[in-house]
């Protein structure tokens, strides 16, 4: 049975069965506050939770139409995809993608099949993960040689790591990331989508974690921590003092961060596979995970349930042509 699900008090229950932060209830509070629709549907099994998925609405500029995104959900059943297809044709939508939280090897992702495999994802088919079960002398056994050096060499010039997750915390770590996505040429969200994200999770999913040079912050990270996982989505460093590796061990004392709160795993959200092509603009970043010891772990993708099988072709590819030139 399907039920749309509005009701705060069952906030709880809801994220029992979250498999990832974007199916959280705050984050979807928070996606609300920047003027998105939020659409909660919850699967049952008479009255047995199995299921939920959160799906936010996006209208499309200077038109009538609209596309819904389910990021990071379980296995959409035959009944969930009927529901959202009535849902999408009602309301004007021209595709739903569902990237969910599933692995490759997950042969219970088979309802998938009755989507379109999609060629334009939002999230990287790849992402890389650290056993935060193992202890800190096997994390650290487990690292690059690179990387370890440059983890004693930050302590012993004398970086220090401390969490601030607060509203001074938030704007030094906002400031570093826009420095980061200058430099590298990246695309970001922009401050009203980050600052309306943290006040909303910081009671709850939120940490910011800075590193520190001789009182100047150099590094910064906002972390998720989620039914037992932590998630490093967004970081951002200084063009000043990068020699003392500022980055390096912040990424060590957010993993011993996530040992101390009891965590499981350590999810760096995105990455490119374990092949991947030196000159890509994301091979740094993927790289300097590696360092750590990480599992490069292969999801099972994007998938687009078609509405609006005329527009459905014509608007992808604009997307794909408006990606490459903004360098997303």
């Amino acid at each position: 049975m399907i039920k749309l699900i509005e009701d705060i008090n069952l906030k709880k229950e809801w994220n029992a069965k979250a498999l990832h932060p974007m199916q959280s209830w705050e984050w979807g509070e928070a996606r609300k506050q920047m003027g998105l629709t939020v659409v909660r549907v919850a699967d049952y099994n008479d009255k047995e939770l199995v299921g939920i998925f959160q799906m936010t609405v996006h209208p499309i500029p200077k038109t009538t139409f609209k596309i819904g995104y389910v990021p990071r959900s379980g296995n959409p059943s035959a009944e969930v995809i009927g529901f959202f297809k009535n849902y999408g044709k009602k309301n004007n939508l021209i595709y739903i993608k569902f990237e969910p939280n599933i692995r490759s090897e997950d042969r219970n992702a088979h309802n998938l099949e009755r989507l379109v495999k999609s060629d334009a994802p939002l999230f990287p088919k790849w992402t890389q993960s650290i056993n935060l079960r193992n202890t800190e002398e096997e994390l650290l056994k487990s690292m690059k040689p690179k990387t370890r050096y440059n983890i004693k060499l930050a302590q012993k010039k004398g970086v220090t790591v401390k969490e601030m997750s607060s509203d001074e915390g938030f704007e030094i770590f906002i400031k570093l990331y826009f420095e980061t996505c200058r430099r590298q040429h990246y695309a970001g969200h922009n401050y009203d989508y980050h600052h309306t994200l943290f006040q909303t999770l910081k009671d709850s999913i939120s940490h910011i974690l800075i590193a520190f040079f001789e009182n100047k912050p150099v590094a910064a990270y906002h972390l998720f921590e989620f039914n037992n996982v932590l998630y490093y989505p967004y970081g951002g460093s200084s063009d000043q003092y990068r020699e003392v590796m500022g980055a390096n061990i912040l990424m060590w004392e957010a993993i011993r961060f996530g040992r101390l709160r009891d965590c499981n795993s350590f999810d760096l959200w995105g990455s490119l596979d374990p092949d991947y092509d030196s000159s890509n603009i994301w091979a740094g970043f993927t790289r300097f995970k590696s360092g750590y010891g990480s599992e490069f772990v292969q999801m099972v993708g994007s998938y687009d349930l078609v509405i609006n099988s005329l527009l459905y072709r014509p608007l992808i590819l604009a997307q794909k042509m408006r990606e490459k030139l903004i360098g997303g």
